[in-house]
């Protein structure tokens, strides 16, 4: 384990662009922005690891599979060491979701011992894990070296995504009721969830009137939260997400779609209270994906984010900063994507010279502009978790904010092997519903 962590160290300079400052990044003039990605490592001896957070302290959060990738540990590397948060007795947990806290609180989901007594797939194994064991599954918070489940409203499962400065937890758990708007194997409703800070006692949100169930995807310092309400269908997006909605001081605001009545889902909240996420384009009544990336500000229409290459068909905004720059993936070319003022890029045709990592997925960006998600290696088949920082001047300011539109719409060099997109497939929150490369749904 000693080689692991040796493996996984990030260089001291790394670090340091890692913890940047919370204000913008100063910019030199001339010269367009590069990005040097750093390879994480599949520390806990699979594989395959994802990194889905960043903290202004330096530490980042995600998961990373065991030996023979059929299970996974939630992982937190500070300062480039990685630590397994292990689960609440279960075989999976992971940290699915950006998370925001710079308190030294770590959320997210993990397995228990306990068998479902429903059998229901639930949000966890059905769109998380890569496999459906049925075992209970539970939001955590990790804090001081301990894994702590957190209460549900009732109901078996529960799912926590996100934690802002204060300690306020948000997520979706379920409650007593037999929802007859679910999907089998699902049967109780669910509802999105904010859980108090210490006392982590779950208080339920109102869904949109007329909706009956939701989730909760993101919060900010302001207290606003992002997420989806819906019907129950079956507990993964889809006709869960018929509203995109923010909760705001007591209030369930409609943020609208791009037109379509399924898989509407925001993703991410910044602190100006901007999101992104994905929403369904017209003609998705029968709920197949159709989804595109959005940004979102308040009393304004969603932007349509649009697709990355020729042949895509789908795109999901996963994380945003402060300055509204936007980070995810395109499928099925399955790269890693940062869209700002308008522009959308792909992450891959601003790597440093020399850089052999494939950006597959882009999870989160902080306000420093370092991101991370999970990357290809062809050199070994791997899809470790990576942070990408930008490369900067010797006064530490950002050589330019400008970025290189050339190849930024034309198709990716580098496609995924069926076996590799497949890796990803399980790893990409709802990626359960993307088709092969090559294929159109």
């Amino acid at each position: 384990m000693k080689t692991s962590i040796t493996r996984s160290a990030i260089p001291i300079a790394a670090l340091l662009a890692i913890a940047a400052a919370f204000s913008a990044p100063a910019v030199a003039d001339g010269g367009t922005i590069s990005y040097t990605p750093i390879d994480l490592g599949a520390p806990l001896g699979g594989t395959a690891s994802e990194s889905s957070s960043l903290t202004p302290n330096g530490w980042v959060a995600g998961a990373a599979s065991l030996p023979g990738n059929g299970t996974e540990h939630a992982v937190l590397w500070r300062f480039g060491f990685p630590t397994d948060l292990g689960t609440l007795g279960g075989p999976n947990s992971a940290v699915a979701w950006p998370n925001h806290s710079v308190a030294g609180q770590v959320v997210g989901i993990a397995e228990t011992a306990d068998l479902n007594p429903l059998n229901e797939n639930w949000s966890c194994g059905f769109a998380v894990f890569a496999t459906i064991d049925n075992h209970v599954c539970l939001g955590f918070v990790w804090q001081d070296g301990k894994m702590t489940g957190l209460p549900t409203l009732g109901g078996v499962n529960g799912f926590a995504t996100s934690v802002n400065d204060f300690g306020q937890i948000v997520g979706w758990a379920e409650d007593t009721v037999h929802d007859s708007t679910c999907a089998p194997p699902q049967i109780l409703q669910f509802e999105a969830v904010v859980w108090s800070p210490l006392t982590h006692t779950p208080r339920a949100l109102p869904p949109f009137p007329g909706d009956l169930d939701g989730a909760a995807t993101s919060i900010n310092d302001r207290g606003q939260v992002v997420g989806i309400t819906g019907t129950c269908d079956q507990a993964v997006g889809r006709f869960t997400g018929r509203h995109a909605v923010m909760w705001d001081d007591g209030r369930v605001i409609d943020m609208g779609s791009l037109g379509g009545i399924a898989w509407n889902t925001p993703m991410d909240v910044n602190q100006e209270g901007d999101a992104t996420g994905f929403s369904d384009l017209a003609g998705d009544s029968d709920g197949s994906p159709n989804f595109h990336a959005f940004f979102w500000k308040r009393g304004q229409k969603m932007v349509d984010i649009g697709l990355l290459a020729p042949g895509d068909f789908l795109s999901e905004g996963l994380g945003i900063n402060d300055f509204d720059q936007v980070v995810g993936i395109s499928i099925p070319s399955s790269h890693a994507f940062i869209w700002q003022n308008g522009t959308l890029t792909d992450l891959n045709s601003m790597l440093a010279a020399g850089t052999t990592l494939v950006l597959v997925l882009a999870n989160e960006i902080d306000d420093a502009g370092d991101i991370t998600g999970i990357a290809f290696d062809p050199n070994t088949g791997d899809t470790p978790a990576y942070v990408a920082t930008p490369n900067r001047a010797p006064d530490g300011s950002i050589i330019s904010f400008s970025v290189r539109t050339t190849n930024s719409t034309s198709s990716p060099k580098t496609m995924l092997s069926m076996s590799i997109f497949k890796q990803l497939q399980l790893r990409l929150p709802y990626g359960r519903f993307m088709t092969a490369p090559g294929k159109v749904p």
